[in-house]
């Protein structure tokens, strides 16, 4: 066994070896723990849902072919696919804006003459209407109307 009476010199490099060691361990896993992660991730790939095919759903379901043509998409009306939902009426001014919401979406706000959906143009606002045509000075097509306040 070794003592440090014997080689003193010996004790210090083991000593010098192990803080060392010690320390190179340290900053290993310090830049490690530290450092971005590398190599190619996988992407991601959002999951799209596919449209049934309808023909082969009515295959399925006992359709013959040949047979009735299926009925073409019923056209809604603009008006019911509208709805006013706020009003900044300019009184003196004639302007003023209009929150209203199509198809079920969320209301979004349109100036007087801007162009609110499918070619309709907001041509003016009042105190609880609005009213769309198909130019800014033309005849007016529809009149929205606010909902009825609840008592």
């Amino acid at each position: 066994m070794l003592t440090h009476t014997d080689n003193p010199w010996a004790v210090r490099l083991l000593t010098l070896a192990v803080w060392a060691a010690a320390g190179a361990s340290a900053v290993y896993w310090g830049l490690r723990v530290t450092a971005p992660a590398t190599g190619a991730s996988a992407p991601v790939v959002a999951n799209t849902p596919t449209a049934p095919d309808a023909q082969a759903v009515a295959r399925a379901l006992g359709a013959q072919p040949g047979g009735p043509a299926a009925s073409p998409a019923v056209q809604v009306p603009a008006s019911t696919r509208l709805a006013l939902v706020g009003v900044l009426a300019g009184l003196n001014s004639g302007g003023g804006a209009a929150l209203i919401a199509a198809d079920g979406q969320p209301p979004q706000p349109f100036r007087v003459g801007a162009v609110v959906h499918e070619g309709l143009v907001l041509q003016n606002v009042q105190a609880r209407t609005a009213r769309l045509g198909h130019s800014i000075d033309g005849p007016a097509v529809m009149t929205l109307e606010m909902p009825a306040l609840a008592d």
